[in-house]
């Protein structure tokens, strides 16, 4: 009896033994599912989405030196020094392939966490599908308010939301009239029709009224539309002081071919990030696209505020010729919360990853963005993101508002077509 008592827990060691190595096998190599749009009408802007990812990661498996203080899970020290690997989904701008893409990297590539995917409307379906496995979905790009809004157990983003940036806007114009004097109280809404262009819309239409504004035209049209003649005919018989633009990349190009063939411009521009914010739209528009404002959540120029921000865009040039804008200053970012959340797991388990991101609390100092740092609310929202304001000059996107951080003054108003 004692000899099959031995023997029994020999076996039983020797099981154990078994599956530690395993599970230590298994997590030489920690699999993310990164969902982005890399074909179809984005994908310059997907390309330079998953460039900032691997960069993250490259940072984070020590293939090139982490700069001084950055957060990032860097060498992942509690996993043994665990590499990470990316796993992309291609969801082309489709709702539905976004969901797909979320399913097959759960299911046959077996990842342990989900990010991305820039548009809200497919990082709602590709969510949902996250959910549904119990997998993390760390969202560090769409600014959709609704989706920190669903009671999801899962989803956690980095970014702040729409609710932040259009009351931005509206503040900002009310900082610009005690400026400049002038009344800037009538404006134009041109969105497109998405789940983002049209909460957009909502927003901008609540607050308009509350902060006694007149809207003098409200346009919703459709998503990667081929032209925009009858839209931008209507803005011009209205003639708002201020238009607020919400467009992906191929609609907000169209657009500024349309306002100038048609020889229109507000005294201001006020783009919802996204399109406007691409590194191919100055490439495509060049001079036609000076002084266009933009909210913002990044920008090269609050280096000298945060010495990470020019010494990781410097990484970020040398590896892809581009330099961050806040679409892939995000995901960047989305990456590197991910990846010290895993590390400060210790494990792959999704409890286990779920549990890090609530505990996350990484300083402003720890970070790209010019936030205060990244702590998730009840709702997986990060509570400690702000926004800046933009603006195109002499090709750069300067900083302009708020005041108090500005690199340069406001240009107003827009000149028109033939001052330009």
């Amino acid at each position: 009896m004692t000899r099959m008592i031995a023997a029994a827990a020999l076996l039983a060691t020797t099981a154990l033994g078994g599956l530690t190595a395993g599970a230590a096998r298994a997590e030489d190599e920690i699999r993310i599912g990164v969902i982005y749009p890399l074909t179809g009408a984005a994908a310059s802007t997907g390309v330079e989405l998953k460039a900032a990812a691997e960069l993250a990661a490259a940072i984070v498996n020590k293939e090139i030196p982490a700069p001084a203080g950055l957060v990032a899970g860097v060498g992942m020290p509690h996993l043994k020094g665990a590499k990470i690997k990316l796993i992309f989904g291609d969801h082309q701008g489709n709702p539905q392939v976004g969901s797909t893409e979320a399913e097959r990297l759960i299911t046959s590539e077996k990842v342990s966490a989900l990010a991305g995917a820039y548009f809200s409307n497919v990082t709602a379906t590709a969510s949902q599908v996250a959910e549904r496995y119990g997998v993390p979905f760390l969202n560090g790009e769409s600014s959709s308010a609704t989706l920190t809004q669903r009671k999801f157990k899962w989803f956690f983003r980095t970014t702040p939301h729409d609710d932040l940036f259009v009351t931005n806007f509206f503040t900002f114009l009310e900082d610009m009239e005690k400026k400049t004097g002038d009344n800037l109280r009538g404006i134009g809404l041109f969105n497109e029709n998405t789940l983002w262009g049209n909460e957009t819309t909502k927003l901008q239409t609540k607050l308009a009224e509350e902060r006694k504004f007149t809207i003098a035209e409200k346009i919703v049209y459709p998503a990667k539309t081929t032209q925009m003649t009858s839209e931008v005919q209507r803005l011009k018989a209205a003639n708002p002081a201020v238009i607020m633009q919400s467009s992906y990349l191929g609609d907000a190009i169209l657009s500024m071919k349309t306002y100038k063939e048609l020889g229109f411009l507000p005294k201001m521009l006020l783009a919802n990030d996204a399109g406007f914010n691409d590194s191919e739209f100055l490439k495509t528009m060049g001079k036609d696209g000076e002084d266009i404002i933009s909210r913002e959540v990044w920008a090269l120029d609050q280096a000298d505020r945060n010495p990470l921000i020019r010494q990781v865009n410097d990484l970020m040039r040398e590896r892809s010729g581009v330099n961050f804008n806040g679409n892939s200053a995000r995901a960047f970012t989305a990456i590197a919360v991910l990846a010290d959340a895993i590390d400060r797991a210790g494990s792959t388990q999704p409890d286990a990853i779920r549990k890090a991101l609530q505990e996350t609390d990484i300083p402003a100092a720890g970070l790209i963005m010019p936030w205060k740092g990244v702590k998730f609310d009840a709702n997986g929202q990060n509570e400690l993101g702000q926004g800046i304001i933009v603006q195109v000059q002499n090709g750069q996107y300067v900083t302009v508002w708020p005041f108090d951080v500005a690199t340069k003054p406001v240009v107003y108003p827009m000149p028109a077509w033939d001052g330009r």
